[in-house]
């Protein structure tokens, strides 16, 4: 593992006009050895990372994929904690449950156990993707390929919104339901009714939010934004050119650490937010 005791300061691009406020800055990064991991959720009470592996294609339909667990300094726990899955993508949790996209179904998790508990099918999903939970213990996810967002109620999905392209990253905070689609970063309300908060220069894929209104969203190709509750937002991060993707991040609030997988790149980089 790579570690930068100092610190990397990456230099950001300023946006929309805005003075650029936030950086981040590079604490650790894993060596190339994370079989293409796709999400991270962070446990911050045990000091753990579930990351979410695809380990072959990204829509395979291989049982290659899984979940691995991490401790928060990036040191490998047990890389074949979950295995068999397909190409699995979006985290959440429910209590002692684990629930993780797969192409067509949810899977579900017992985490003190480490096994599956069960599948949960998705009628005509072909690329479900992120996965965010309410405090109500309601379970949201995102189907890619088919624009449509599902909401898995005592492990039964309806469909939640369609007309959603490119539909990816997901969170719900109190009522509303705030999406990545596409370029577009939207807000549904209880009503279903939708609002943009901003349009990025690339698709988006992971979206946390800071706490303060604001949120951090990536790009898959390689971009990071930190996006104000104004609309404007700011470039964090770059790293398209190097081939590094950054893709469903994870976001410790309390340390201001985030967590982000590199897919293609296979390792995961942690940041302090600045």
């Amino acid at each position: 593992m790579k570690h930068y005791l100092l610190g990397i300061l990456l230099a950001a691009t300023i946006t929309s006009g805005q003075a650029q406020t936030h950086r981040l800055e590079k604490l650790w990064e894993t060596d190339t050895v994370i079989a293409v991991p796709e999400s991270v959720l962070p446990d911050t009470k045990k000091g753990l990372l579930y990351v979410s592996l695809i380990d072959g294609a990204p829509w395979g339909v291989d049982g290659q994929g899984g979940v691995e667990i991490l401790d928060v300094n990036g040191k490998i726990i047990n890389s074949k904690w979950i295995t068999g899955l397909n190409a699995p993508k979006g985290l959440g949790r429910v209590g002692n449950k684990l629930y993780v996209a797969d192409i067509s179904e949810v899977v579900v998790i017992d985490i003190k156990k480490g096994t599956i508990e069960k599948k949960i099918a998705v009628d005509s999903a072909t690329g479900l993707n992120d996965i965010t939970v309410s405090d109500k213990g309601e379970v949201y996810v995102s189907d890619s390929k088919t624009a449509r967002i599902w909401k898995i109620v005592n492990d039964k999905p309806s469909l939640y919104l369609e007309n959603m392209k490119g539909a990816n990253g997901l969170k719900a905070i109190k009522d509303d339901l705030y999406i990545l689609s596409g370029k577009s970063f939207v807000k549904a309300d209880a009503h279903k009714q939708i609002t943009t908060i901003v349009e990025l220069p690339q698709a988006g894929d992971g979206l946390e939010p800071i706490g303060n209104g604001d949120f951090i969203a990536t790009s898959w190709s390689g971009y990071i934004y930190y996006v104000y509750a104004n609309g404007t937002f700011e470039t964090l991060l770059d790293t398209h050119l190097d081939k590094v993707n950054t893709a469903d991040i994870g976001y410790d609030a309390a340390k201001r650490l985030l967590y982000v997988p590199t897919f293609n790149a296979k390792k995961i980089m942690t940041f302090l937010v600045k």
